[in-house]
Formats: structure tokens, sequence, C-alpha cells
């Protein structure tokens, strides 16, 4: 974990060239910062970008966007849907300003796939395949689909990362967050964690403590006066020099300062993992290619801290009714900045868990729960220059499993990397010499 904190880097820490070269291993956030900034020539670099809101946990999706009211009372679980602003599609009374949204955003409701586990839900979802990387006890053998960003667009954008995670660290030991995962890649290409603003980040590097890290007290502006000052800025390798711009450059720490946005704008996105929605969607406009925020699952009133609502955790009902205003605030509040500002055709906005919830209520001492369950569930889709206010596909009657147009996670990947001008189909070979395609999926042709 490398914290990057208010101060500057002594001079006598650059008086040798080993020292220098440690500079481009320090990683905004873990990537090795030389190699992040190699110049390699792209052709047709699409300037498109996604930030996935990550619903750690399963959101049920008969609580949320897929609602069952026809269904017995062990079914259908204990809200009612409500009309939106778009025919045929309907959500959870609790979602008032989805109803009201509707024509920004698509729902796909028969994504399926067969991993129940949380992790093995995120490694299936975010990287098309389960397996587990050996050695750990939850990373992805597979690349997740913020680490393919990563290497796709290694130093096509000067000053600026690829893929950045915003907060929402899920597991530590080393921290992961949704679609992190480097896998069999090397690790230069994980996708670093930033908590909170730039000037206080706390960054991690392919899971492990750097043995050697700079202690930066103050500024960057001190940070890079220092440098200047030794005359070691001339002597940095170019992709080292373009490494540590990062560091001590605009961008990327401008986009941090949310004091740069107007109150107002601040205020609707509403405070907790709201402003880490709001940074999200700074740091797409600055020129991050992918962005993944976690959405808790807690609010007043319900000890629930993320979205696994089993009946033995917490009350399901009670969880749902704290966290559903403030999840229906960020959301929407963050769609309609999108349109509102114009990047509604170049960013696509996911949001997702890694599964749904049993279509079969859970009892216990008075208490409701659903349990894990892939067999079917719910996603949000808004932007992307797509065609919104449609739904994709349905669930059988009790949203036990799709009725019509089944996708897998495969489709749903092929369908981000499209947008982001990756050949979804390329065949890529682990360190055992095992070739896979990066996704065995299509593009949804409904989004195009």
């Amino acid at each position: 974990m490398l914290n990057l904190e208010n101060g500057a880097v002594s001079r006598s820490q650059f008086h040798s060239r080993r020292e220098l070269l440690r500079i481009g291993f320090l990683g905004l956030g873990g990537l090795t910062l030389a190699d992040l900034c190699r110049l390699q020539a792209r052709e047709s670099v699409k300037d498109t970008a996604v930030i996935l809101l990550f619903v750690h946990g399963g959101p049920s999706h008969l609580e949320t966007y897929d609602m069952k009211p026809e269904a017995s009372s062990e079914i259908r679980g204990p809200f009612r849907p409500i009309k939106t602003n778009v025919s045929g599609i309907d959500v959870c009374e609790h979602l008032p300003r989805h109803a009201k949204t509707a024509h920004r955003f698509s729902l796909i409701r028969s994504c399926t796939h067969d991993e129940a586990d949380h992790f093995a839900g995120h490694r299936r979802f975010l990287s098309g395949y389960g397996q587990l990387k050996a050695g750990t006890s939850y990373e992805s053998h597979y690349p997740q689909v913020g680490a393919v960003i990563n290497r796709h667009f290694d130093g096509t954008r000067k000053g600026m990362p690829p893929a950045l995670s915003v907060g929402g660290v899920i597991a530590n030991g080393p921290d992961y967050a949704a679609g992190i995962s480097e896998g069999y890649l090397p690790g230069q290409y994980r996708v670093p964690i930033v908590s909170g603003g730039i000037r206080d980040a706390s960054l991690t590097v392919d899971g492990k403590r750097l043995d050697d890290r700079l202690a930066l007290q103050k500024s960057f502006d001190g940070l890079r006066r220092d440098i200047d000052v030794t005359g070691t800025m001339n002597n940095i390798d170019a992709c080292n020099r373009q490494a540590l711009e990062i560091l001590t450059t605009g961008r990327v720490q401008q986009a941090f300062d949310l004091q740069r946005e107007p109150a107002r704008i601040r205020e609707r996105y509403g405070d907790g993992y709201g402003q880490e929605v709001l940074t999200a969607r700074r740091l797409v406009e600055a020129g991050v290619r992918f962005v993944t925020v976690r959405a808790p699952g807690g609010g007043v009133g319900t000890k629930a801290y993320d979205w696994d609502d089993h009946a033995v955790n917490w009350d399901m009902k009670a969880a749902m009714l704290a966290r559903l205003p403030k999840y229906d605030q960020i959301v929407t509040t963050l769609i309609d900045d999108l349109f509102d500002r114009g990047l509604d055709q170049r960013v696509l906005l996911v949001v997702t868990g890694e599964f749904g919830r049993t279509p079969r209520l859970e009892n216990k001492d008075g208490v409701i729960g659903r349990d894990h369950w892939p067999s079917a569930m719910s996603i949000l889709i808004s932007g992307g220059g797509m065609p919104m206010g449609q739904v994709i596909g349905s669930t059988t009657s009790t949203g036990e499993r799709p009725k019509e147009r089944a996708l897998d996670p495969h489709d749903v990947l092929a369908t981000v990397y499209h947008h982001l001008g990756i050949d979804h189909a390329q065949m890529l070979a682990d360190a055992g010499g095992r070739i896979a395609p990066l996704t065995r999926g299509e593009p949804i042709r409904e989004l195009f």
C-alpha cells in the first residue's frame, strides 16, 4: 500500500541514477509508471470511457429492476413496482427518481451465469471466466476488465492512467476492488485503488507493499520544485519523466479536486459514495478510460454494509428501505449529469453486482432475505451512445431464470470492449501457454 501524503521528497533521494529509477516503479496506485507511460502507437483509439458502479454482494433483481407482483407472496417480496416515464419499464417503488429517468437508461433482465460464490461471481462476471488464480483465495486467473483496459491503452495518453478504482476496497491482503485483477498479465496492469483525493491517496500495487517507498511529506508542487531544483528531471529518461508527471502535473490531480465542482453539483450527488461517483465522472471527463466505484449497501436503520441480503445477515426489507433512497439519488444524478454535460455519447455507465438473489424468500426469526442466485440478474446500462429506454430480455414468472434473450457475462464484457474499441474476440495466452479469447460472447445487438 503506497500512501501519498503532503510532503516533499528529500533531495538526497535523487542523488543517484538508481534512486531515479525507483521513481519509475512508484506506480500510480501500483502500476509501474515507466511502463504505464510507454508510448505505443495504436490506430483508431476511440475517445470513449466506462464507469462501472459495482453493487457488491449481489443486489436482488426482484426488489429493484425485475419485480414480480403477480407471483406468490414467498416470491414477490415486500415491495411493489411503479411505472416509469417509458412504457413497459417498471422499477421498485423505492426508486422514484429512476422512474423519471428511464428514458436515459436501459435494463438487461436476462443475464445468467454459473458462479454462486461472491468472488467466483466477480471472476466470472468481470473476466468472463470463473477460474481462481493459483495461490490466492479470490483473485482471478484471467485478467478482469480494468486490467485488460490498462494493457490495451498502456501509454496512449500522456500523464493519464487508463484505469482507476476510486475507493471501494472490498477485500484486503491484497487490496481488491471490482474489476482490478490483472490475472496472468504482468502486475503493472493491475488497476490502482485510489482512496480520497490524489494528495492523500492510498494506492496499491500488485498486492504487495513496496519495500522502497518515497516519503512524500508535503504537496505535489513541492515535489515538482524539489526535482527541478536538483536538475535531475533532465536526467530521467522520457518514459520515467512522463511517469513522474502523473504524480506532479495537473489533470489527474484536478479531477480529484471536487472543490472545482459547483456546490450545487456536489450536493446533488450527496455524501458518502456519491462523492466517489462524482470523482469518477470527473476522471472520465479528464481522460481516464475506465473507473470503477463500489455502491455500498448500508444506510440508517440497518446493519447491512453490502447487498448480501441473507436473512441470517440482516433484514432485507429494512436494508432496502435504508439503502435505496441514496442509491436512487446517486445513480440518477450520475445519469443526468452525463447526459446534461454531453458525455452520454462517449461514456458508458454499467451498474451491476456479481449475481442476483433467489426467487424464494428466506425467513428467519421474523426477518426476510434471499440467497445467492447467478441464474438471473439485472443490469442497468446508460449512455455510451446506445439506445436507451428499453428492456433487454426477460425472466420467468418467478424471476428464476431467463425466459427470453439469455445473456452471459461474456456478452456484457464484449459490449464494454466494443464500446472502447477493443477487439473482444482477440486470443490471449496465459503463462502456461493456454489460449482463450478475451470474451466468448458478442456485443449485445440491442445496444448498437
